[in-house]
């Protein structure tokens, strides 16, 4: 290395971006992924008593996958070696594992691969790895943005741990906004910058989960936001609207705004109205509501608004709430559309709604009637004895798989809780109910 290398390394570390300054060294300064990382966790002790095995990382931009191996880097008495799979070939490969093979040779010192976004390389480029991670030669970190599952070839798939990371959360972003503008070591604190309170909300909700949006956003607005007098410099509403290029929606999660677009959106689904409802998901999207919320109000509105009138409704509203949750922004917003348009589309029914509740009046509100001796249990010790389970009628053996019996209690007989509209698959319902009825 001569004196200009030097001089490049020792700058390097200040003059790279925040993002990359701000990244943690140790497992104290990782803020999220507490499910892997937590202090009871399997890779926090891993990690703290340098025992890795090899690992994959897999999860969205910005969650923290180099961050992780950074740390494991800092912690570690291994050899560490990073490659980028986007610029690495297999000379490069070949060139770390001969050094593995030497230093594990003549030092007993094991050396950690880590190679970002693994995906990227082919079937080949995995293979050659293979023998090396089995036989100990190299421990492999692999860090990648697909699913390890499909992209990553299952030999190497069954010899590593797979760790996945998610989003970060609101408040996680948040804590590195504040670290960001105040810390003077790794931050930006040496500007004397001040972040007021909505400016924050509103960058930790646009990241969406991405810590590196978020830090890049803080550093555009310190260095080119000018001082006030005073000579602070202030990150308000309206600059952090510029330095992330997005209009602050008004929506308080919060407050009444909040309740009222979900009102809307919910009334536009019952009123079958899909393209109010869409336009209502967008807004709940765009001002950083949680999907997870959003998908469990489409599943109440498919049962509680289309019922039975369409009872694929909420096979589709809780299939949309599971993907919603396994693969996130920004593709999820397909996902809740695909659902929302459904629901708002099909034949509509609060048969089922109005019969549970008129049920639950019925057992609240009068008295609370004996279970027909024939319907009772006849399996338990003496129950012959007390005449339960005698004259009961197997269904199955009768015409049409029914026949006309008493199953409310005495007090409630003739009464009618479930009344099926004509709307949709719920008018069969009706129809066949009726029908039966007729049945002597």
């Amino acid at each position: 290395m001569d004196l200009f290398d030097y001089a490049r390394e020792l700058n390097k570390e200040k003059e790279s971006p925040l993002a990359g300054r701000m990244r943690p060294t140790t497992l104290d300064e990782v803020v999220g992924q507490s499910h892997i990382i937590g202090k009871d966790k399997l890779l926090y002790r891993a990690i703290k008593a340098d025992k890795l095995g090899s690992i994959i990382f897999y999860g969205p931009p910005g969650t923290g996958k180099t961050t992780l191996a950074k740390v494991i880097a800092n912690t570690t008495k291994a050899n560490f070696v990073q490659m980028n799979a986007t610029t690495s070939g297999k000379k490069e490969m070949q060139e770390a594992i001969q050094n593995a093979k030497e230093a594990l040779g003549m030092f007993q010192k094991k050396t950690i691969l880590f190679i970002d976004e693994i995906h990227r390389f082919n079937k080949a480029q995995q293979d050659y790895l293979l023998p090396f991670v089995e036989d100990g030669t190299v421990i492999l970190i692999g860090a990648t943005t697909e699913n390890p599952y499909f992209e990553v070839n299952q030999a190497l798939i069954s010899r590593s741990n797979i760790f996945q990371l998610y989003p970060l959360g609101k408040d996680d972003i948040k804590k590195l906004i504040q670290r960001a503008v105040y810390d003077e070591e790794k931050g930006m604190g040496i500007y004397h910058a001040r972040i007021e309170e909505d400016a924050m909300d509103f960058l930790a909700d646009m990241a969406q989960g991405d810590a590196r949006s978020a830090l890049n956003a803080i550093e555009l607005g310190i260095l080119t936001t000018k001082p006030e007098e005073n000579g602070n410099i202030v990150i308000n509403m309206e600059v952090a609207q510029e330095c992330i290029q997005r209009r602050a929606t008004r929506y308080d999660k919060n407050g009444d705004n909040h309740y009222d677009v979900i009102s809307a959106f919910i009334k536009s689904m019952r009123g079958s109205d899909p393209d109010a409802a869409i336009y209502y998901l967008a807004r709940m999207i765009d001002a950083g509501e949680s999907v997870t919320f959003i998908a469990r109000r489409i599943m109440i509105c498919a049962s509680e608004d289309v019922g039975n009138a369409d009872p694929k409704a909420l096979q589709v509203a809780v299939a949309a709430s599971q993907a919603v949750e396994r693969i996130g922004l920004p593709e999820a917003r397909i996902i809740l559309a695909q659902a929302v348009t459904y629901v708002a589309s099909a034949p509509k029914s609060n048969a089922a709604y109005m019969a549970i509740d008129q049920a639950l009046s019925a057992v609240r509100n009068q008295k609370i009637g004996e279970v027909p001796n024939h319907l009772k249990d006849a399996h338990y010790k003496s129950a012959a004895k007390l005449g339960h389970g005698i004259g009961y009628q197997y269904a199955h053996n009768y015409p049409e798989h029914y026949v006309k019996q008493q199953y409310l209690p005495d007090e409630l007989v003739g009464t009618t809780f479930y009344k099926p509209t004509e709307n949709g698959y719920e008018k069969q319902i009706r129809d066949y109910l009726r029908h039966i009825k007729e049945i002597e």
